[in-house]
């Protein structure tokens, strides 16, 4: 007997580009939430697979300059219609809360509410300048409930060689 599946959506196919070996460029916030201009810039590496025939993908962010592993598990809901991203580290183990969007012809936002240093944030992911060889990640907090954002880690991805 074989398993009936579902008409797959085409958004399945939204985060395709994300796919494969990316060199990375970082520049993370030091203080958050105050106003500080303390900017970090490092390197990392991620890698990504797809899963279950697009409906998901497994990304890995490698830093040795910083000493810790991320990564990301993203799916498609296919009830809700969107995107579903959760992040996990190799710094303290902790499943995040997901943030959740979809994809305009500007890019993806997601959001969700998360803590930052014990206290309640809603976080915003963006997925912009998506091109077959780079793209850039952007994320932003709002320590207001949304009145307000701040930038505080931006990635731009440059696609290697697998």
């Amino acid at each position: 007997m074989s398993a009936q599946h579902p008409a797959s959506p085409p958004e399945i196919h939204d985060f395709d580009f994300i796919h494969g070996s990316w060199r990375v460029a970082n520049r993370r916030l030091g203080t958050l939430g105050v106003g500080a201009d303390d900017w970090d810039a490092f390197p990392s590496t991620a890698r990504c697979e797809p899963r279950l025939g697009g409906l998901a993908n497994v990304e890995q962010v490698d830093c040795p300059a910083r000493g810790w592993t991320g990564m990301a598990v993203r799916s498609f809901d296919i009830p809700a219609g969107e995107w579903v991203i959760y992040w996990i580290n190799s710094q303290n183990g902790v499943l995040q809360p997901p943030v959740r969007g979809r994809f305009d012809s500007e890019g993806c936002t997601l959001q969700g509410p998360d803590f930052h240093n014990g206290r309640p944030v809603l976080a915003r992911y963006i997925w912009s300048d998506i091109m077959p060889d780079s793209a850039r990640w952007t994320q932003r907090f709002s320590f207001d409930g949304g009145a307000t954002w701040e930038t505080n880690w931006v990635m731009d991805f440059t696609r290697t060689a697998s």
